[in-house]
């Protein structure tokens, strides 16, 4: 496994890569790998024939400097992880090469979706999400790129940019890696006390019950949301950033279930913030 520094040795072995044949599997990561990450690995070296792990912490994507300091960092355990798990080459580069003094980088505009739930919590995210993205593709060139389903909103705008943007890039979502009460596995459950983590999967339990509902027949946009926002707001050290219903098309609150939509919750504790979503089934017949 080769461990790579700058920008124009990562596109040179990706480009190697290609002119031998090759497809090349991308899996973007800000470090800190969990069972998560590693089932984006094992998806992307399912789709392709060589794969590469990004590993960045980004920090234009972090409005508290203090977040940004705080954000775990052990780059020998996720250089073995993913050495263990068959990768080819990994990206950990330095501020610099990716954002290169005097290089003006485009800043793909979210538009409205970004200004909404991630994008109301936490202004300039998705921007920052969306520039290191829109760079990381820049200097990996065409590839398959595994995101994984939790963070619902980032993958809705990356498709939508790639889309937009004709990259070479083709999208592969990844199923949310849950712990045995549902917790989707996050970088930053390490932050949880263990008061908190015991009640951390009201998430998951909240985001059920709405898929339960909708199965059963309610197409309440509301009634859903408000039984969300009900079983989080009950939980004790859990505080409801929002809970909604969106259309998986267009990723805008709906209030009548109509067609394929999800469930989002996001709730803070005091030591992280957690967020999770569930699709909601069609009624059972």
């Amino acid at each position: 496994m080769e461990v790579i520094r700058t920008a124009v040795a990562f596109r040179g072995l990706t480009d190697g890569w290609r002119e031998a044949g090759a497809t090349v599997g991308l899996v973007p990561t800000m470090g800190s790998l969990h069972l998560g990450h590693v089932a984006l690995i094992r998806r992307a070296r399912a789709i392709a024939d060589e794969v590469a792990v990004s590993i960045f912490v980004n920090p234009r994507q972090f409005e508290d400097p203090a977040d940004l300091a705080r954000y775990p960092r052990d780059e020998p355990a996720d250089l073995a992880v993913c050495e263990r798990e068959g990768v080819g080459a990994v990206w950990a580069p330095p501020d610099d090469e990716v954002y290169p003094p005097g290089l003006e980088l485009p800043v793909p505009d979210p538009g409205p979706v970004g200004a909404i739930f991630e994008g109301a919590a936490r202004p300039a995210h998705l921007e920052g999400v969306l520039t290191v993205v829109h760079r990381l593709f820049d200097v990996a060139g065409p590839c398959r790129a595994c995101f994984g389903n939790k963070d619902a909103q980032q993958l809705f705008l990356v498709r939508r940019m790639v889309r937009d943007l004709l990259l070479p890039v083709e999208i592969e979502a990844v199923a949310t890696v849950r712990e045995p009460d549902g917790l989707a596995v996050s970088s930053r459950n390490v932050r949880l006390s263990d008061e908190e983590r015991a009640q951390a999967g009201c998430l998951f339990l909240a985001l059920s019950e709405a898929a339960a509902l909708a199965r059963a027949g309610e197409r309440d946009a509301s009634v859903l949301i408000a039984t969300m926002a009900r079983e989080i707001g009950a939980t004790p050290l859990a505080s409801l950033d929002y809970a909604s219903v969106v259309d998986e098309q267009t990723f805008e609150p709906v209030r009548t279930l109509e067609g394929p939509a999800r469930a989002l919750v996001a709730a803070r504790f005091p030591h992280a913030r957690l967020l999770d979503n569930l699709p909601l089934p069609e009624p059972d017949p």
